[in-house]
């Protein structure tokens, strides 16, 4: 029987590209010269964290980064910015999430979708991945086109389409 994985990846090594980009544009401009302004990944969290003296400045770190991401092919809507700032005495700090892999949550909610769709497939959540069995690649397809026109605010990936 046909079946696909649905999974939810970031390449790490584009979003460390994208925020050495970042950095190296921050270097750079009139706005912040004499200025803390900082965007520091740590890989192991999937963490980004900003670091500036104001909220202001915060703004425009972010679209900066937005902007390197989106030129690396990474989406926006996989990453995750944090509504407040945390105040570290004469610095402002803002942690981004990264989101790599599936949550239970966002894996039970595709699968609510799916069902809704009345298409004969079945599903098994595995650790961070979906995985889809259908009858027919036809099937298969349909819930594809389902999942890519639902808006889950978290970017998908299929892979390992095998008949």
């Amino acid at each position: 029987m046909p079946s696909f994985d649905i999974v939810s990846e970031i390449e790490l090594q584009q979003v460390r590209n994208a925020v050495e980009n970042a950095n190296r544009e921050v270097s750079i401009r009139f706005d912040f010269r004499n200025v803390i302004a900082n965007i520091e990944l740590n890989e192991k969290e999937e963490i980004i964290k900003i670091t500036s003296e104001s909220n202001f400045q915060i703004g425009q770190l972010v679209n900066i980064l937005r902007e390197n991401l989106i030129k690396r092919g990474i989406e926006t809507k996989a990453i995750e910015i944090a509504k407040e700032v945390n105040y570290n005495g004469k610095l402002c700090i803002m942690q981004v999430k990264l989101k790599n892999g599936i949550d239970r949550d966002v894996a039970k909610d595709l699968l609510k979708v799916i069902k809704k769709s009345k298409l004969k497939v079945q599903f098994q959540i595995q650790g961070n991945e979906l995985r889809i069995i259908g009858k027919s690649r036809d099937i298969l397809q349909r819930v594809i086109i389902l999942v890519r026109n639902h808006d889950f605010n978290q970017p998908f990936q299929f892979k390992n389409f095998r008949d």
